[in-house]
């Protein structure tokens, strides 16, 4: 029994193993002015404050690029109305969000916690949204072109644009 726990051992470290490296980092903080008609009606800033991330990178067993996996801080997120001035501020408490790719261009993306989600007109559904959630949100994301279909949400949503009309 022995040598049989011994030999899967020894034939488990020759066989292909996935590998992942982590990294730790500072998320700088941010300011991006958005249109009227991309994040909402009217022109939209995000602010964002710094935080921490970590993030842990897996390749497959043929070497190829597998799951990312981003673990972040809490951050203080304000989102400005510049036609109005009207901001609101959230606090938030922490995000873990996975992306696994799909087809060497779209990603599925897992974002759990405290996250937003800005949706443009060619976004499924279409925009323009703003919705900051605390729970689950499933997309796909194209690195490319940046488009994003949402397959599931749940959790509490704040949709952005109606707090700040």
């Amino acid at each position: 029994l022995v040598a049989s726990a011994s030999l899967l051992a020894a034939l488990s470290l020759t066989m292909a193993q996935p590998s992942f490296a982590a990294t730790h980092g500072e998320e700088p903080s941010f300011t991006v002015d958005l249109p009227a008609g991309a994040g909402c009606s009217f022109p939209l800033r995000l602010e964002s404050s710094s935080g921490k991330v970590r993030t842990i990178s897996f390749t497959t067993e043929n070497g190829q690029p597998g799951r990312i996996i981003s673990v972040k801080t809490g951050v203080v997120l304000t989102y400005t109305n510049l036609a109005t001035e009207e901001s609101v501020s959230i606090k938030t408490s922490g995000s873990v969000t996975s992306a696994v790719p799909i087809d060497g261009v779209t990603e599925l993306h897992t974002a759990t916690g405290h996250n937003r989600l800005i949706l443009f007109p060619d976004d499924v559904p279409n925009g323009p949204t703003t919705t900051q959630y605390n729970g689950k949100i499933v997309y796909t994301f194209n690195t490319q072109t940046f488009f994003i279909e949402v397959v599931e949400t749940s959790g509490k949503a704040t949709d952005i644009c109606a707090e700040l009309s």
